[in-house]
């Protein structure tokens, strides 16, 4: 896998990008198109990590998607000096 992904990820029809920007702010997210799994601190880090694992919340991405946000949590732990446990978490 080649370091910087830019894959573009759809706009979701069940979530609204304002409702993730009102609850975390003006933050990173793994998703910034729907503005979900914020991983501005290591707390948001560490449950965006977990979140994108549940296969519920997978299912709703194409695979693609689902590397690209992987991805950009995999840097932003990184960033934070946070390891990730579970599957791919290098």
């Amino acid at each position: 896998m080649s370091g910087k992904q830019s894959t573009h990820i759809d706009r979701r029809d069940d979530v609204s990008p304002r409702e993730g920007e009102r609850e975390y702010g003006d933050v990173e997210f793994a998703d910034p198109t729907n503005k979900k799994y914020p991983v501005d601190t290591p707390e948001h880090v560490r449950a965006a990590w977990s979140y994108i694992h549940h296969k519920d919340n997978a299912a709703k991405y194409d695979a693609d998607e689902v590397e690209a946000i992987k991805g950009r949590i995999r840097r932003a732990a990184k960033r934070h000096g946070v390891e990730l446990n579970g599957e791919d978490g290098r």
